[in-house]
């Protein structure tokens, strides 16, 4: 699955291309798509699950100047896909799964809502 802009409006795009990194649907393919796509705009959050897939593509919205979140280990059934997104240094801020709602509308009702990064460029949330 990929995302994109049309003129009537942004539309998400199904594919049956062969898996990426043996995944189908992949985070990777539309996480990279959204960076394309929005840039800047995108906001992306990398949830719960195993293995790394998704990482690099979170990274691509971060240089891109989206706004990435991974979920936070200990709200987390399985930590793989979040804790290779912050081992790379690719998330702006890390939430518990029950503070992500609030994150999430802070983030998007009050302009410049995003937080200054840290010198290793991640924000610890805690509730």
């Amino acid at each position: 699955m990929r995302v994109k802009r049309m003129p009537q409006g942004d539309i998400a795009v199904l594919s049956d291309e062969p898996p990426v990194n043996g995944h189908r649907p992949s985070v990777d393919l539309l996480f990279r798509s959204v960076a394309r796509e929005f840039g800047a705009l995108a906001i992306a959050i990398l949830m719960t699950g195993m293995g790394d897939d998704g990482a690099d593509a979170l990274g691509e919205i971060r240089n891109a100047g989206g706004f990435t979140i991974a979920q936070s280990e200990e709200s987390c059934v399985v930590f793989g896909m979040p804790k290779a997104a912050i081992d790379k240094g690719f998330v702006t801020r890390v939430v518990p799964l029950e503070a992500m709602a609030n994150t999430l509308q802070v983030h998007c009702s009050v302009p410049g809502a995003a937080p200054a990064h840290n010198e290793s460029g991640t924000q610890k949330e805690s509730r």
